[in-house]
């Protein structure tokens, strides 16, 4: 008897943490690595590296280097790869 209900305990115990694990990875992000290519007119083709970043935060770098390539030549656009 003893054995059975040893059993079920530590089903429920493994549940337990299976559960709270599958609820930790739901929330985690998935960073990696990123590349933004930028080019215009009278400046050179360039690719910057971003790495380890969600992709939201990638963008915003990217579009960062835009505004700041804007500044040098009006027809200056970024893309992220």
């Amino acid at each position: 008897m003893w054995i059975i209900n040893q059993k079920p305990s530590t089903m429920k115990k493994l549940f337990v943490v299976a559960a709270i694990a599958m609820f930790v990875v739901s929330f985690s992000s998935c960073k990696k690595d990123y590349s933004c290519t930028c080019k215009g007119d009278s400046v050179a083709e360039s690719v910057s590296k971003i790495e380890d970043a969600k992709k939201a935060d990638a963008q915003d770098a990217c579009d960062q280097l835009e505004t700041t390539g804007k500044l040098v030549d009006a027809t200056y656009s970024c893309t992220l790869d």
